[in-house]
């Protein structure tokens, strides 16, 4: 008990841990290249809570045990004797770890229960990593964690150690994910609260489908501020907890605003309303949601069945950083570059007070468009913005034949033709609608639109989004307004 602040009388496990982790912090911050964010006491105990095993031995790992608040957690809300693995790869911290570990040993002891634990001081990851393609024995009973959380290269080892789950540049957080659900038993649960980024979007689908193919999800617990948990983490926070079966059940969605849990909301929905195609996950959590959900299943659009493509800027600003002015002459040096500090609701405002507003002609084989319609939607929205899709409809109106699109814009075009005036200020006006924003929250907690998201979503008859285009020509009127006229749908 050298490590870290003595235990008070009579004191719980987890408040210990989290005394000792306010103490740790006091004089050793969290390592952010290690990914390293605390769990706050209330959420550890809402966790270890949706633990269903109560009796009986239990073997418990804890894949990135921090100070082990977690564990503590597990202890207070199981019943039987433990048996723990706890890694942690920061020496300091394992030494933190060992210290709260070592006293709820003691505190089970008084309860006449047992704990046994190890802590190792390994990357989890390289330590098993291979589990994914080569099944050994699964010996936990229980995992739960709170992952790292940071972006690895393709190159890093342990993205090669777990390369059956690795698409495009991966996050640690779900290589955590997958071993742990790959070293469970049949039967066995996994509690992990992580981004809510993995439930959509194609960086995780090999992941979706390897995870989803061991685990079936049990609750989901979703935080809606991206700000209340961890604050760095510009994502939603998501809990899941997971049975390693085949077997689909009923699954309980719940949210609150923050870890008080002082707002909780409840509902269970058939595990096809949450596991949708590709594996992604949709969180419909209110009735309202559902009737959104239901609106929006029901049109069978895609952008490909109406001869449309969606694809991402070409100019990256660091690339073309010496093509790149803050003043130019259009259309004989220059063409205008959007950004997407340029696109707002309905409309394109250029030049803005913005880095960089013009872009050098001579790149115009390489990354210039052809000045002609789009829709440009905003590949990120602010952390707590309202908003997740914001669009406007660009209708070749600024000077020359060509134009820069800046890579955090998406933009939508007919490939080999031209989208009429009609197409354009309909889909704008379809994406800005408070209806198809609150079809993406449903699926989506990120900070970032992606492409292949807005190629999946489904659309109306194409006559419809033109007949909204014809209004939005002839009226002012908000998104949600001319929604209401042309598809008969209320915000």
């Amino acid at each position: 008990m050298s490590f870290g602040p003595r235990p008070l009388p009579d004191e719980y496990p987890a408040e210990y841990a989290q005394r000792v982790g306010e103490w740790y912090a006091s004089w050793n911050k969290p390592d952010k290249a290690l990914g390293q964010f605390f769990t706050p006491l209330t959420v550890a105990r809402f966790m270890a809570g949706l633990v269903t095993r109560e009796s009986g031995f239990t073997r418990v790992l804890d894949a990135g045990a921090g100070l082990g608040i977690l564990s503590c957690a597990v202890c207070e809300a199981l019943e039987g004797d433990i048996a723990l693995e706890a890694y942690e790869v920061d020496g300091a911290m394992a030494d933190a770890l060992e210290t709260t570990l070592a006293y709820a040993q003691q505190w089970m002891d008084a309860c006449g229960r047992r704990l046994t634990y190890r802590v190792i001081r390994q990357d989890f990851i390289l330590t098993h990593g291979e589990a994914l393609v080569r099944p050994t024995a699964a010996p936990f009973d229980l995992v739960i964690a709170n992952p790292p959380y940071f972006k690895l290269s393709r190159t890093d080892a342990r993205a090669r150690a777990a390369e059956a789950v690795v698409h495009g540049q991966p996050n640690i957080y779900a290589l955590f994910m997958a071993v742990g659900a790959a070293l469970l038993r049949e039967g066995g649960q996994a509690v992990f609260i992580t981004p809510r980024s993995y439930a959509a979007g194609p960086y995780f689908s090999r992941f979706r489908a390897d995870f989803f193919s061991r685990m079936r999800p049990r609750v989901l617990h979703l935080f809606e501020s991206r700000q209340e948990v961890f604050a760095d983490v510009l994502q939603e926070s998501l809990i899941l907890a997971a049975e390693c079966s085949s077997e689909d059940q009923e699954v309980l969605l719940s949210s609150s605003t923050s870890f008080a849990f002082s707002d909780v909301t409840r509902r269970i929905k058939p595990l096809a309303e949450v596991l949708g195609a590709d594996n992604v996950l949709h969180l419909p959590l209110s009735e309202q949601d559902d009737a959104v959900a239901k609106i929006v299943r029901s049109w069978n659009g895609r952008l490909a069945d109406y001869g449309m493509a969606v694809s991402t800027g070409p100019v990256v600003a660091f690339r073309a950083a010496d093509l790149i002015d803050s003043h130019g002459d259009v259309p004989v040096s220059h063409a205008p570059l959007l950004w997407m500090q340029n696109v707002k609701p309905m409309r394109c405002a250029w030049p803005v007070r913005h880095r960089g507003q013009y872009i050098q002609l001579r790149s115009a084989d390489k990354v210039l468009l052809p000045n002609q319609n789009y829709v440009l939607l905003r590949r990120f929205s602010a952390k707590e913005e309202r908003q997740r899709l914001v669009a406007a409809p660009y209708l070749g109106d600024l000077d020359g034949a060509v134009i820069g699109l800046e890579n955090h814009l998406n933009y939508i075009y007919r490939p080999g033709g031209r989208l009429s005036e009609d197409e354009v200020r309909g889909l704008a006006v379809l994406l800005n609608s408070s209806l198809m924003d609150a079809y993406f929250r449903i699926f989506s907690g990120h900070t970032q639109v992606n492409a292949t998201e807005i190629r999946r979503l489904p659309l109306p008859p194409l006559e419809a989004i033109m007949e909204l285009g014809r209004l939005a020509a002839d009226s002012p009127a908000p998104s949600d307004a001319l929604m209401a006229e042309a598809l008969g749908l209320y915000a």
